[in-house]
């Protein structure tokens, strides 16, 4: 005979407590995939924003004028707080301006080095994410950058104005990753001259601070001397030496564009980003500057111009 009042055990407490901790993990597994992918769910713009966003017609300009190439990095700061292009948010050369002319041809090529998803774009919108212009796009908000991923855009600005180079996922603009583009008329490019048989030699050596944080020619930054300013007529030859005084890397050239060390002129390049002059080493360069106009000479290896090694090279 069965006692009724006997309880039939379906499980055990020690089985109940294995259940419950089997589907803790979980939860906690999955909460953690959740919001370790935060970026992604909320990348993707609400409806109305795509509506509008392709209902606005953004025209480029004809390419009349010259070619600039902009590298650029995705950067984020340790707390994830702040985003910006190269730097961190604060440190110099975070957000570069970029100087242009309408008409000119700005090559992006975008490196995401970043934890977070970024995507890339250019607009002449003074705030959010929309009136992209075609052709300036690197991913989108729906299709990011992960790290390690790159990309090349290009824009050709129509008109004078300002414009915005920005991450496009909803957000990071307003965190930090935006720059300016500023565009001016496009300019008459001068005719080249005659050689007028006058010879200048220069001598441009490469400086730094004891503390390595401000570089400069011709003398320690911030001393008498340092970067002078150069003046020569057109069709004038040009003899330049540079020796590296210093322990970083160092090269030189001529440019249109302090902000854009490959608008190289006259070939006027000593050594170059990729194989500069080390300590102790010089380099010797010798062209017809045949173009009267202001021109810049730098160090062209990446953020050093922004350090202080830059001069003004006048042609009249």
């Amino acid at each position: 005979m069965v006692n009724e009042d006997t309880p039939i055990m379906r499980t055990s407490p020690a089985r109940t407590a294995k259940m419950m901790a089997i589907m803790l993990g979980i939860c906690i597994s999955g909460g953690g995939i959740f919001f370790g992918l935060w970026d992604y769910w909320i990348s993707e713009a609400p409806p109305i924003v795509a509506i509008m966003s392709e209902a606005v017609e953004q025209e480029l300009g004809s390419f009349t004028g010259s070619l600039l190439t902009v590298d650029l990095v995705f950067v984020e700061s340790a707390d994830f707080r702040d985003f910006s292009f190269n730097e961190v948010l604060g440190e110099p050369g975070a957000n570069p301006t970029i100087n242009a002319q309408v008409g000119d041809k700005i090559v992006f090529n975008v490196v995401s080095e970043g934890i977070s998803f970024h995507s890339f774009g250019v607009t002449a919108e003074e705030s959010g994410t929309e009136g992209i212009f075609p052709g300036s796009e690197i991913g989108t908000a729906m299709n990011p950058l992960t790290n390690g991923q790159s990309g090349t855009s290009e824009f050709i600005p129509p008109s004078e104005g300002t414009y915005y180079y920005l991450c496009t996922v909803p957000g990071h603009r307003e965190q930090g990753m935006v720059g300016e583009i500023i565009v001016g008329a496009a300019g008459q490019e001068e005719s080249a001259v005659e050689p007028t048989g006058t010879v200048h030699d220069f001598t441009l050596d490469f400086y730094e601070s004891d503390d390595f944080l401000t570089f400069a020619f011709s003398a320690v930054p911030g001393t008498e001397g340092a970067n002078p300013e150069i003046r020569v007529t057109a069709g004038d030859e040009v003899n330049i030496s540079s020796t590296n005084q210093g322990i970083s890397f160092h090269s030189f050239a001529i440019v249109r564009d302090p902000a854009n060390f490959n608008s190289i002129m006259w070939d006027s390049a000593i050594g170059s980003a990729n194989i500069p002059l080390t300590g102790g080493q010089s380099g010797q360069v010798n062209f017809v500057a045949d173009t009267p106009g202001t021109y810049y000479y730098i160090c062209t290896v990446p953020g050093h111009a922004l350090q202080g090694m830059q001069g003004t090279f006048i042609v009249e």
